[in-house]
């Protein structure tokens, strides 16, 4: 494995992302646990220390199951990521404190190695620089505490979004996650993303790097194509696209 430098802290360049852990019969909010701790096990007996869960993940078991798994684990021997939830004005607005002790209720840890506003869009940027909801100010608190050890923010928003957050709370933000892949590179304008983040002094963290197992599990007429192109080379994974890679970039 290949490790980055992240403040003095060995990150594993690969990080298990756990929005697609194995389910029961199809069933999203259904994770097959056995499967799950079998995934994590590989992941750690190969090096990866970084497991990235959310509050709305698998309907809200992502944390709980992810929580069960990695307490089997000593603490001090993993890194653990979760999110704020970047919720919808319309679906009404929660205490940021009941969300987040719930999460570490779930997840069965006593703090979050790095923790994130969670994709931080058009949508509900107002909500998260509306500093009469508390977020910002809560986060900030939970981090002098040190129940959160890194606080930052992932974002599938525009420029202008990400410009607008960097702007409001960048002093107290350590990293940013992006969606960051061949094919979105243009089409997220992640190139720019990066730069613009990078211009704020923040490491890059990269999501869905093979897109959710889409770039390397290729529908048969791009595979057919490939093949032609490059006969007797090996196209396709066999990857289940259940786990989300992180990569951050200095």
């Amino acid at each position: 494995m290949i490790y980055k430098k992240f403040q003095d802290l060995e990150l594993s360049a690969l990080g298990l992302g756990c929005m697609r852990l194995p389910t029961v019969d199809g069933q999203e909010a259904v994770i097959d646990e056995t499967k799950t701790a079998e995934m994590v096990e590989y992941a750690r007996k190969h090096g990866i220390n970084y497991f990235d869960t959310a509050w709305f993940y698998h309907g809200g078991n992502s944390e709980t199951v992810m929580g069960k798994v990695l307490s089997q684990y000593p603490r001090e021997s993993f890194y653990l990521a979760s999110k704020f939830p970047g919720l919808d004005p319309e679906k009404g607005r929660k205490d940021p404190a009941e969300i987040f002790e719930k999460q570490l209720e779930k997840c069965q840890t006593e703090y979050f190695d790095f923790y994130l506003f969670h994709n931080v869009a058009d949508r509900n940027i107002d909500m998260f620089t509306d500093e009469t909801l508390g977020i910002h100010k809560y986060l900030v608190e939970q981090k002098k505490l040190g129940r959160i050890r890194h606080l930052g923010f992932s974002t599938h928003g525009s420029l202008a979004t990400i410009h607008r957050f960097l702007d409001t709370y960048g002093a107290n933000l350590e990293f940013c996650q992006i969606q960051l892949n061949w094919l979105d590179w243009k089409l997220q304008k992640a190139k720019e993303k990066v730069e613009l983040i990078q211009s704020y002094g923040l490491p890059v963290w990269v999501m869905e790097p093979v897109r959710g197992g889409r770039l390397v599990n290729l529908p048969e007429g791009d595979l057919a194509k490939l093949e032609a192109l490059c006969p007797g080379v090996r196209h396709r994974s066999g990857h289940s696209g259940s786990c989300r890679a992180l990569m951050p970039l200095q």
